[in-house]
């Protein structure tokens, strides 16, 4: 019982999960896919029409970073406080799912579009495509599993290391998003702006 392990039904309602957020962005009008009509598996641009439009991108570390945080809340939640029970730590990717899916569906309002637009480096974000979307909560998972394999050392330097060289090279990232939307430092945004990010 020292990992989050998840069982068939906690697999099944993972994927149920993640469709019924695919469900939701749909009908709140998100598009399916890029208007352009294809998909590319990489996109490095953050700030044109396609950033968040297709599978993977620079902001991509930070969903595959989420699920290693998921995974620690859930370890943290489930088996070392063994709160739900003894069988309750199956339970933790359905958690990690819910969490990322809810966080695509919240990201992909206007109210949080236009804050992105306003405080953040994504001055030109749009929201994202269904693809990118649902390609976010498979990397989220994608983290999650790699926290489950590998030894705490390593998920914490593999996560550090995202950060680090997205922070480099598009001087955004995780941590940099939250604190540009939360509360906003005029010194971030102006070395943002400076490497012709913002």
């Amino acid at each position: 019982m020292g990992t989050l392990i998840p069982d068939r039904r906690a697999i099944i309602a993972s994927f149920a999960i993640a469709i019924i957020a695919i469900g939701v962005l749909l009908a709140m009008g998100r598009v399916p896919i890029r208007e352009c009509g294809y998909v590319k598996l990489w996109h490095g641009q953050i700030n044109d029409g396609g950033n968040s439009q297709h599978i993977a991108n620079w902001y991509t570390p930070s969903h595959i970073i989420h699920g290693m945080i998921f995974y620690a809340f859930g370890w943290w939640m489930f088996v070392k406080r063994g709160w739900g029970g003894a069988t309750a730590f199956r339970w933790g990717l359905p958690l990690a799912v819910f969490l990322e899916a809810a966080w695509e569906v919240l990201e992909n309002t206007p109210m949080v579009i236009n804050r992105f637009r306003s405080v953040t480096a994504n001055w030109g974000y749009t929201g994202d495509s269904v693809l990118n979307s649902g390609a976010d909560i498979v990397w989220m998972a994608f983290g999650f599993w790699l926290a489950f394999r590998l030894p705490v050392k390593v998920t914490i330097a593999l996560a550090l290391i995202g950060e680090l060289v997205a922070g480099y090279v598009v001087r955004d990232n995780l941590t940099l998003n939250v604190i540009m939307l939360l509360f906003p430092v005029d010194a971030i945004a102006q070395w943002q702006a400076a490497g012709g990010v913002a």
